[in-house]
């Protein structure tokens, strides 16, 4: 069972302290730098060059910083629990949390022991943000006045949702690890999940493509700005270009000459919680593990917390069994997780995977079982599409549930070594010719030859099917000769699937209805009648659909575990056979008259509130500001690309979330390949590559990538070494 911490989105100044570097490290900065040269294109994506990968490592944390160093400053916060540092009190327990997880000892002895050739890369990791801040004496950190090469350790996953907690909640670890008495168990109280769900990812082999190339289609849903758009090229092999999450120095979701792949968030069962039955004695605690008392081993958290006078030092006493660290209690027990969400192998599977030129060698990087939260899109130059739900995946004795904690004091419930890369549920060039996944089961990823779900046990792939899946089963099923600029057109097709379900109940009840509802409802329905399903900046439908099935959605009923809240499709089938005529038509007057309050009218279009801005400061939207209208919606709808969007203390709502750097690649005996990123490439509101792809990126119209370096020649906007 899993559950996912997310990064925190806002970041706010604690410390000023002037950043000190020794003589040797200045000097190896200065060999470093000339070594590097950086190709900013005509929309500001940094292509980046070097004899050694080392190199271009440290270029890529140098431009990363010129980019976004608060971005890269933030994500590290999170990664090594020490948000509280810069946020206060509100982040302590997420810090809690991560820093029972992941201890920076451990990554400090990876690093030591790591193989020199990997060791290069994170000292360079590490020498391109500390060489960045020693030319640059103005920006002031909140926290880190120096980088060290391992912390690269502490965050070696890109995902959105990086760390897995089994299930466990906030709430619970606070109330476990907080100024209460102590207690041995709370009753267990589920909170409501509303984290980005999104990503989708296509690849399409030869047979179907007009060219016969196999195609890849990368468009994963994330906060706006989560990732920058990158080339990094060596003399050692090194050829990737695509998307690096801030603070890292790997492509996370990207291509080479050769191949490329697409990261979804997995729902594959990675975590789990095991109960333990613990006693105290003489005050020392202890756990029952195969009918004996085991110590349960402690470690003091030292938190510095920022108050309204500079900082409180609190000291946390954390605990652990063998399965992992303490979480939290239920029901008289200790919960500890056991998980994968940090090791030395996690991130040179990251590493090694960017450099992989066949199947065979993505396969055997693959090998490494470490990636712990993602499934694979891949594609190929040879022509081989293929399908991973997952990587890392521990084997279980299928006999118990493990969607929920499992017995700590028995042998029995401990994991059995992993899965290899071909035991784990996954697709291989199959004959219809293409394979898709949005976060939704793999037992429908590639039609009629999609993997058998009962030659695999529940544990591997517990959830279910959503209503972009739905969608996009049906367009690359039409697809025939399908070229790059139609598979972006499927990528961004605004249907929304989940209407097929929504409306029939609606019309039926209405026909039914007395005629005073009729009166007072017939002009919404007779849009809703009209309406195609499709989402549009100039339409009404979709203002009154949205309005409307996010009430329905607010009246699911609450998921009991994480995998039963992935069965979008089955748990709103049920719920529009569950409602009656009455509620039904209640909920939909319920929509008109929030959109009559909010507005002044029902009638208005969905363009008119829903708008792309980007503030200066990344948050403070505006009415009175410029702003641009978006047709997109939320991905929970259906629609293939992802536009999430609310009121910010405004009237009208702006996007948040959804589509980020997305990509689409075909692999002929050239790389073409296009690509798109919200907004704009720089984070400096007077660039013109602030919001200069932003157009672009709402209606979907991709620029061409320059994967070859006599292209980005062609088109270069600024050329220069690290630290000119």
């Amino acid at each position: 069972m899993k559950k996912q911490v997310f990064i925190a989105l806002i970041l706010s100044p604690l410390f000023t302290i002037a950043q000190k570097y020794s003589s040797a490290e200045i000097k190896r900065f200065e060999h470093e730098a000339p070594r590097v040269t950086i190709i900013r294109d005509n929309w500001g994506v940094p292509h980046i060059y070097g004899k050694t990968d080392a190199d271009v490592v440290f270029g890529l944390m140098y431009t990363q910083c010129e980019d976004n160093f608060k971005g890269i400053e933030r994500n590290y916060l999170y990664q090594l629990g020490r948000q509280s540092e810069v946020e206060g009190e509100k982040e302590l327990y997420t810090d809690v949390q991560l820093q029972l997880i992941a201890d920076t000892a451990d990554a400090i002895k990876d690093y030591k022991a790591a193989a020199p050739w990997f060791r290069k890369l994170m000292d360079a990791f590490a020498d391109g943000v500390n060489y960045y801040l020693y030319k640059h004496p103005d920006v002031k950190p909140a926290v880190f006045q120096h980088f060290e090469p391992w912390y690269a350790l502490m965050f070696t996953d890109g995902s959105v949702s990086a760390t897995v907690t089994g299930g466990i909640n906030l709430n619970e670890t606070k109330a476990f690890y907080g100024d209460a008495p102590e207690k041995l168990g709370v009753v267990y109280n589920p909170k409501v999940d509303d984290r980005e769900t999104g990503s989708n990812g296509f690849a399409i082999a030869p047979s179907r493509s007009a060219l016969g190339h196999a195609m890849l289609y990368i468009n994963p849903h994330v906060p706006f700005y989560f990732r920058s758009e990158v080339q990094l090229a060596s003399e050692e092999g090194l050829n990737v270009y695509g998307a690096v999450t801030w603070g890292q120095f790997f492509v996370y979701q990207g291509f080479n000459q050769h191949c490329g792949w697409m990261h979804t968030s997995s729902n594959a069962d990675v975590a789990d919680l095991y109960a333990e039955k613990v006693t105290k004695k003489d005050g020392q605690w202890y756990y029952e593990y195969d009918g004996r008392l085991k110590p349960v081993i402690s470690r003091k958290l030292i938190m510095n917390i920022k108050n309204g006078t500079g900082a409180e030092h609190k000291t946390i006493t954390g605990y652990y069994t063998q399965h992992g660290p303490v979480l939290g209690s239920r029901d008289g027990k200790w919960l500890a997780l056991k998980a994968n969400n940090r090791s030395y192998n996690a991130l040179l599977e990251s590493w090694l995977i960017t450099k992989a030129n066949t199947f065979t060698e993505y396969k055997k990087a693959m090998g490494l079982l470490s990636n712990a939260t993602n499934n694979t899109v891949y594609a190929d130059d040879q022509g081989n599409i293929a399908f991973w739900y997952g990587n890392f995946m521990p084997k279980r004795n299928a006999a118990f549930d493990w969607r929920l904690p499992v017995d700590g004091s028995t042998p029995a419930t401990e994991w059995q070594g992993l899965h290899m890369v071909d035991e784990i549920v996954h697709v291989y060039n199959p004959a219809n010719g293409w394979i898709q996944n949005c976060n939704s089961t793999p037992f429908a990823s590639s039609g009629n030859y999609s993997p058998d779900k009962n030659k695999y046990p529940a544990y591997m792939a517990p959830n279910g099917q959503n209503f972009r899946a739905i969608n996009a089963i049906k367009l690359l099923s039409e697809a025939r000769s399908i070229t790059l600029d139609e598979l972006i057109a499927k990528g961004y097709n605004h249907y929304l699937a989940a209407f097929d379900v929504l409306l029939p109940p609606l019309f039926k009840a209405y026909a039914a209805a007395p005629d005073s509802v009729k009166q007072m409802l017939a002009g919404p329905l007779q849009i809703m009648n009209q309406w195609d399903r499709y989402s549009a900046a100039n339409s009404v439908a979709t203002t009154l659909a949205v309005e409307w099935g996010t009430l329905i959605m607010r009246a699911l009923p609450r998921a009991k575990t994480d995998e039963e809240g992935t069965y979008q499709t089955e748990r709103i089938n049920t719920l529009m056979q569950t409602l009656t005529a009455k509620q039904q038509l209640e909920i939909f007057t319920e929509a008109v008259n929030n959109l009559n309050t909010r507005y002044g009218s029902w009638e208005i279009k969905w363009g008119d509130i829903n708008r792309y801005q980007r503030p200066a400061d990344g948050i403070t939207f505006n009415d009175d500001a410029p702003s641009v209208p978006v047709g997109g919606v939320s991905s929970a709808f259906g629609q293939l690309p992802s536009f999430q969007s609310r009121t910010m203390d405004t009237k009208k709502r702006y996007g948040y979330s959804g589509n980020s750097f997305i990509a689409a690649v075909e692999f002929g005996s050239r790389i073409k390949a296009k690509s798109v990123i919200t907004g704009g490439q720089s984070f400096n509101p007077a660039s013109k590559h602030y919001t200069d792809q932003a157009g672009m990126y709402i209606e979907g119209k991709f620029k061409d990538v320059l994967f070859y370096k006599a292209d980005v020649l062609k088109h270069a906007e600024k050329t220069y070494h690290p630290g000119e």
